[in-house]
């Protein structure tokens, strides 16, 4: 899917397609163009549709040969936007998760239930030697020497 195709859809219909929100995603392009080296050949795709490219390998765990495919790029230039795109993306402070500090922090109170595992006799039925057979030792007779 194209961002001209995205254009013409409703903004609700962006999040479930793609994951994020239409001022997140306009948030991304801003931060990428910013941000994104340009060096060497410029590139195929235009930078919302490299970035629609890049959550739909997010989203939907397509593998990167099917949305090259469906782009008209080789599957190593996904891989190489994709890794681009999420180097430039972690390093912006807005797009960052709270780490364990901040989890830790939290005034959630967890209780704790201890089991008693310790060893407990259980029934069994008793051996007896009228209950069992006795097993011949040797099924093939005995050679004379």
């Amino acid at each position: 899917m194209f961002y001209s195709t995205m254009q013409t859809r409703s903004a609700p219909d962006l999040r479930p397609l793609t994951g994020v929100s239409p001022e997140t995603f306009a948030l991304m392009r801003e931060v990428l163009s910013l941000r994104l080296p340009q060096f060497g050949r410029p590139p195929k795709l235009p930078l919302q549709d490299r970035l629609l490219m890049v959550l739909m390998y997010w989203r939907e765990y397509r593998t990167q040969e099917h949305i090259g495919v469906t782009y008209g790029v080789c599957e190593t230039t996904v891989g190489r936007t994709v890794k681009a795109f999420e180097s430039v993306l972690i390093k912006d402070k807005r797009f960052h998760l709270p780490g364990k500090k901040v989890l830790r922090e939290t005034e959630t109170v967890f209780e704790v239930v201890l089991i008693d595992a310790t060893e407990c006799p259980c029934e069994r039925p008793k051996k007896n030697r009228s209950d069992t057979t006795a097993a011949k030792r040797s099924v093939t007779p005995k050679k004379p020497r």
